[in-house]
């Protein structure tokens, strides 16, 4: 397995654009399997969840090549007539979002025979909610050995009110997708308000589908007869512009990140500014200047429009560095502090109590070998690496590049020293 090698204490300055966003990328992809042709996704990452639909959806019959555009990161799926509605376990079990054909399946062929997702290491995500949304529309659904098997009446599914018990970003779109084809009005009350979400109905309204209300708790679909393939540029990952941001907060810097969207990162960039960063959107860029140590703040995990649970363990390490104390309370996720013991061990001083961490901040961390355990936390531990004393190894970065585009390049271009070093070598290790 590939490992990180970062040499701390210099502070990030330059600028990098932002990549698209993964959450956007993954469900547009699934959207292609409502209407047969050939369909144009552009700014999508490079990275291994997008791969993984890429197989899944290969499976399915649908060709996924990468185009030339923007320098590899346009992607065209032709989509056959014919689809074959199955999403075995060996490709859904590496990656929830797999979840997101089960919709448009059903939508658009009437039957999908779809592996429950696997386990996930920072908590239980049921898809319960897309379950009963789906039933909600007329689906027949049963459980057998392990796969979600669904069939849809004659008629097809028909528009129906489903309210949310809670908050589901992947459920919205899986409700959003499968509403577009059915019959009647469908009415999506407590839905998830993510940028992502939103995104996903502008590609689908560019398919044709009559959607209006994304980007709030009611989203309301108009059932169409049929969809045209879609032309779509994803819009800017926040949770790495966000990352980004944090970083050069923690190391004293100033960057500024193209492309990336304040009004998508409002929560954060009020936790920064608090926390004693100058932060401005400006030329199409969101430009960031750190001044001196950061000052504790508090913070609490919610769906969006509130903090990002996606950004908490970031957070985490930059307050653990920060003057004074904090309280970090996780709501989203119940085990999504596992990174804590890691920062411990580069002398963090952090102690969690359920879902709520107390930091209080130190002036100096030091290097160390360290383990991600999930996506997120692998960014707290590179981020933690940079402001370090010393030399810090980040192994199991597979985690981070099911997320971040090559995220150690984009440090670098910002004046980082951190090196991937490829499994069974030992260059780098300096």
């Amino acid at each position: 397995m590939d490992t990180l090698v970062i040499h701390g204490g210099r502070a990030l300055t330059g600028e990098v654009a932002v990549s698209g966003a993964k959450n956007a990328a993954l469900p547009a992809m699934a959207a292609a399997l409502l209407a047969s042709g050939e369909h144009r996704l552009r700014r999508v990452p490079r990275l291994a969840d997008v791969a993984t639909l890429g197989r899944l959806l290969g499976h399915m019959g649908v060709g996924v090549e990468r185009g030339r555009g923007r320098a590899g990161h346009e992607l065209v799926l032709s989509t056959p007539g014919e689809i074959r509605p199955e999403a075995p376990y060996d490709l859904v079990k590496t990656m929830r979002a797999s979840v997101l054909v089960l919709g448009p399946l059903l939508a658009r062929v009437g039957r999908a025979r779809v592996s429950l997702p696997g386990g996930c290491a920072i908590g239980a995500r049921p898809i319960d909610q897309h379950l009963k949304g789906l039933a909600a529309l007329g689906a027949d659904i049963r459980l057998a050995h392990g796969y979600v098997e669904a069939t849809v009446p004659k008629g097809g599914l028909r528009g129906a009110h489903v309210p949310f018990d809670v908050v589901s970003v992947t459920g919205t779109e899986n409700l959003m997708m499968a509403a577009a084809l059915a019959r009647g009005k469908t009415v999506l009350s407590n839905a998830a308000r993510e940028p992502e979400v939103e995104d996903l109905a502008v590609a689908l309204v560019r398919m044709g589908a009559r959607i209006a209300g994304a980007g709030t708790d009611v989203v309301e679909i108009e059932g169409v007869e049929g969809l045209r393939p879609i032309d779509h540029e994803v819009i800017a990952d926040r949770i790495e512009a966000g990352t980004l941001l944090v970083a050069a907060a923690a190391t004293g810097g100033e960057i500024a990140l193209r492309g990336a969207r304040a009004d998508h990162l409002e929560a954060l960039l009020q936790k920064l500014r608090e926390s004693g960063s100058r932060i401005e959107s400006e030329d199409g860029a969101l430009r960031l200047r750190a001044s001196g140590r950061p000052a504790a703040v508090g913070l609490r995990t919610a769906p969006y429009p509130g903090f990002p649970t996606d950004m908490q363990a970031q957070m985490t390490t930059l307050m653990a560095i920060a003057e004074g104390s904090a309280v970090i309370e996780e709501t989203v996720f119940e085990n999504r502090f596992m990174h804590v013991l890691e920062l411990q061990r580069m002398g963090a001083d952090i102690t969690v109590s359920g879902r709520t961490a107390h930091v209080q901040g130190v002036r100096r961390i030091e290097g160390a070998p360290v383990m991600a355990t999930d996506l997120r936390a692998s960014a707290s531990l590179v981020l933690a690496g940079l402001v370090a004393d010393g030399r810090t190894v980040v192994q199991r970065v597979y985690h981070l590049d099911r997320g971040y585009e090559r995220l150690e390049r984009k440090l670098r271009l910002l004046g980082a020293d951190v090196r991937r070093v490829a499994a069974g070598r030992r260059d780098g290790l300096r």
